[in-house]
């Protein structure tokens, strides 16, 4: 543990740190230290790693449901949309001041980090992946004796080999209040994963500039670990899969129809008069069983099961012998308390319950139309995207800085600027914004003889069009040119 793999991205001028008490909040599930402490203790602390990797498993272990599995998809499907002609993701560095040509390099640099991703081919599984496990890491392997080449690869590490650490150094002022003077975040990575005891917590130690992890976001705060999305789907995919089983037994058991033979022994003692009624019921009865492994069919007649026919005996001074039938089990289409928890799931999910319906068309028309479940759910996408995006964000950083194609100071200058803009499906997005510019101008429309009068023309253009300060000055440029050039006529305007 006294060595440290990897590389670091360093500052050419350290910021200053005023003094405070206070450990920065966390928000990515690290392992918070004193400096002085040993490996062990960090690693299993309260039984923190063996939960966690239970939780994972949970979590892959439910996205193998077939509701669960539906809904992940729809998410996955809505978040990265798939083209052969277009990549998944693409760098939006319209706000940055940046010249001409850095924008250029860095627009290079974006197509090698999903070059490098192959994120044009396997963008659906990293992302379902990131979401289902709620958390991912790349480690960014470089030429340690050519490191201004930049990355070379990107390897994907299992989320329960590698853990993140934060050593606090903390010392006392002249007050005697503890002071936080140093934070050294680091990784530490066991190929035998952490789940085990807390005996074997070796690992290598890794600097935190050569990995890339990206969290869901969402922190359980009273054990200071990362969840997944799923969480909340935990236990209505247990429920559901105990109701349909539940389902499974009471139809086996309750849908066939059944016999009852009360059979006459007379005044026969107890033991004849069972050896009697086992007599008449192997006599008549007939069990056919089917064997899987050789593919025949036999008559088997040793042991009774709960769905075959009942045989019991009659004294004398009875009814005789009689055969009467046991009605099957009714309401057995009813399956209410299934459909409920699977809309349950559904909501857990945020995914609207509406999708569940197979029959259920899409209504490819006006905006007004759109659910507000969708909306939410639209939303919900955008969320996700966001967070997400944070991988392509910490690939590029280092990729930039390697390069010194921008320095770490510039970075966190213009990095706000920096967007992650994802491919929409361009077939809805196509009707979507013909609907919009269709409301807009029957709204230009009906106030068309308002305007000089009650409105201006500035207000309707910023209110009703929903045009930018550049738009306006862009659109009136536009007209004026094509006025001169004769392309359009020149109207004399009344207002």
């Amino acid at each position: 543990m006294a060595q440290i793999f990897g590389f670091n991205v360093t500052r050419l001028k350290e910021p200053k740190k005023s003094d405070t008490f206070i450990v920065p909040d966390s928000q990515d599930g690290a392992y918070d230290i004193a400096s002085g402490g040993f490996f062990g203790n960090i690693m299993d602390l309260d039984g923190r790693d063996k939960n966690n990797i239970e939780t994972i498993e949970n979590y892959r272990e439910i996205a193998k449901h077939p509701e669960c599995d539906l809904a992940i998809e729809d998410i996955v499907n809505e978040a990265i949309v798939a083209s052969e002609l277009n990549q998944p993701v693409s760098l939006n560095l319209d706000g940055a001041d940046l010249g001409k040509a850095v924008k250029d390099k860095i627009r290079e640099e974006f197509d090698a980090v999903v070059s490098l991703l192959d994120f044009s081919n396997k963008g659906h599984e990293i992302f379902r992946q990131w979401y289902v496990d709620g958390r991912i890491y790349y480690h960014k392997v470089i030429d340690n004796k050519a490191p201004k080449k930049g990355i070379n690869e990107l390897r994907f590490v299992d989320c329960k080999k590698v853990r993140k650490v934060r050593d606090i150094q903390k010392e006392k002022n002249r007050d005697g209040v503890e002071i936080v003077k140093n934070i050294t975040e680091y990784y530490i990575y066991n190929d035998k994963g952490f789940d085990l005891s807390a005996t074997n917590s070796q690992g290598l130690k890794i600097t935190k500039d050569s990995i890339a992890y990206v969290p869901s976001g969402l922190i359980d705060q009273s054990k200071g670990v990362v969840q997944s999305y799923l969480h909340k789907a935990l236990k209505p995919v247990n429920q559901l899969t105990i109701m349909e089983d539940s389902l499974v037994i009471y139809r086996m058991t309750r849908a066939p129809e059944r016999r009852i033979f009360y059979i006459d022994v007379g005044n026969l003692p107890k033991s004849k008069a069972e050896q009697y009624l086992n007599d008449v019921m192997n006599k008549y009865r007939n069990k056919v069983v089917y064997n899987a492994s050789t593919g025949s069919v036999s008559n088997d007649r040793n042991q009774m099961s709960m769905m075959e026919d009942f045989w019991l005996p009659r004294r004398e001074g009875g009814r005789g012998t009689e055969i009467d039938t046991l009605a099957g089990g009714e309401n057995l289409g009813q399956i209410d308390d299934v459909e409920y928890f699977r809309r349950k799931l559904y909501s857990a999910l945020n995914v609207p319950v509406s999708r569940l319906e197979s029959d259920a068309g899409f209504t490819l028309g006006r905006d007004s139309e759109i659910t507000r479940d969708e909306l939410k759910f639209s939303k919900f996408i955008q969320r996700l995207r966001k967070k997400f995006a944070f991988l392509f964000l910490d690939i590029l950083k280092t990729q930039l800085i390697l390069k010194n194609i921008t320095t770490t100071e510039d970075w966190e200058a213009f990095k706000e600027y920096v967007q992650i803009d994802y491919l929409q499906d361009s077939f809805f997005t196509e009707l979507k914004d013909g609907e919009i510019l269709t409301t807009r101008l029957d709204m230009l429309g009906s106030i068309q003889e308002h305007i000089g009068t009650y409105f201006s023309k500035a207000w309707v253009q910023k209110n009703v069009l929903h045009l930018t300060d550049e738009d306006i000055v862009e659109m009136k440029e536009q007209i004026a040119k094509e006025k001169s050039d004769g392309e359009i006529e020149d109207e004399e305007e009344d207002y």
